[in-house]
């Protein structure tokens, strides 16, 4: 899977939240200080090219749509990071977080839970 830029994924998550929109509605839905119209149709016209976003005419105007669902970026981008900085291996992942305490004991016993939780 392609790699997203910041800009690039900070569209999609608002483009996954709505499902389907036109670029003034993803707009809306950005904050402060919003981007320009023409700086997101550039993005949405990139994300066409990866092929993450397409399209559907209505009007006059496009209604765009994701084509990778958010849960397969997610999957694919956890992949890489594990693979691209901890040899694969998601126990050497976990343990870093857990050395940089961004991990609470109560972050793995969630974690646990939601292993038992795909075994059972």
């Amino acid at each position: 899977m392609k790699t997203l830029t910041t800009a690039e994924e900070d569209i999609m998550q608002h483009l996954w939240v709505l499902k389907e929109a036109n670029v003034a509605q993803i707009i809306e839905q950005m904050p402060e200080p919003k981007p320009a119209y023409n700086t997101v149709s550039t993005i949405i016209r990139i994300l066409e090219n990866k092929e993450f976003v397409d399209y559907r005419k209505e009007g006059r105007g496009h209604i765009y749509f994701p084509k990778v669902s958010k849960s397969a970026y997610s999957k694919a981008t956890a992949n890489k990071l594990a693979s691209n900085y901890f040899k694969g291996s998601y126990k050497s992942m976990v343990s870093f977080f857990m050395q940089q305490e961004d991990l609470s004991v109560k972050d793995l016993e969630e974690i646990l839970n939601e292993i038992n939780k795909k075994k059972s």
